[in-house]
């Protein structure tokens, strides 16, 4: 039996019991289910979610704006379910806070399977973060992993799990080049076709929170060709 709490969020009642079923049959227990953006939005205020699976399409708010409005107080990954499979429409939710996306109609294992790799990493991030205090300090940001923070300036800024799991692994490594393979399969697993783009997107995130200036990056800078490194400023931790 598995102690995380999955919210699934769709307004189509068959797609929400199948994905429970599957769950349990791998031993998750503590699922709640959602038709809409308002009956998700109560949830994530009476109780604390591990993971969020969310359709796009709800019948009262999107589930992008529903994102956006979720990252405004919680940074649990959310993974999106939707049938409009665009790479503009990957973008968007990857920009918007998103952690994952899968295009409908799908593989219900391939689901549970990101899933569970979004809940594997998650917990080995946090107890990581329970034994070792893994604080780091630059003249431009400080990232805590202990409390989960990232402060730029003097002020903590909002960061979904997924963006402190890689500006963590980064800073761990600074210096060093990393492909986009290596990266999502450091922090997302298995690499599909197309998956690179949630890597792009989740740098440009950070960008933005980080940079004096995204579009001339000195901090994650971009090896064209190859990957992307971390170079710490010289004022150093």
């Amino acid at each position: 039996m598995r102690n995380e709490a999955i919210l699934l969020v769709d307004d189509e009642e068959g797609i929400l019991i199948m994905l429970e079923n599957l769950l349990r049959k791998n031993g998750y227990t503590h699922i709640t289910k959602a038709y809409s953006a308002a009956e998700a939005l109560m949830a994530v205020r009476t109780a604390r979610f591990d993971m969020i699976v969310l359709d796009v399409m709800l019948p009262d708010l999107d589930g992008f704006s529903l994102c956006t409005e979720l990252r405004k107080t919680i940074t649990t990954p959310i993974l999106f379910l939707s049938a409009r499979s665009g790479d503009m429409d990957k973008l968007q939710g990857l920009i918007l806070g998103g952690d994952d996306y899968v295009t409908k109609p799908f593989n219900p294992m391939e689901v549970v399977a990101r899933i569970q790799a979004q809940l594997r990493r998650s917990a080995f991030y946090a107890s990581e973060a329970s034994t070792v205090e893994e604080i780091y300090r630059y003249s431009a940001f400080t990232v805590n992993r202990t409390t989960g923070e990232l402060i730029v300036g003097d002020e903590v800024t909002p960061c979904p799990a997924k963006e402190l799991e890689l500006l963590f692994y980064l800073c761990k490594h600074p210096n060093r080049v990393f492909t986009v393979r290596q990266l999502y399969e450091q922090l997302w697993g298995d690499m599909l076709q197309g998956d690179e783009k949630t890597v792009v997107i989740h740098v440009s995130r950070l960008r933005k929170k980080l940079e004096a200036d995204p579009s001339d990056p000195k901090l994650i800078v971009t090896l064209r060709g190859i990957g992307y490194k971390f170079v710490p400023p010289s004022e150093g931790r």
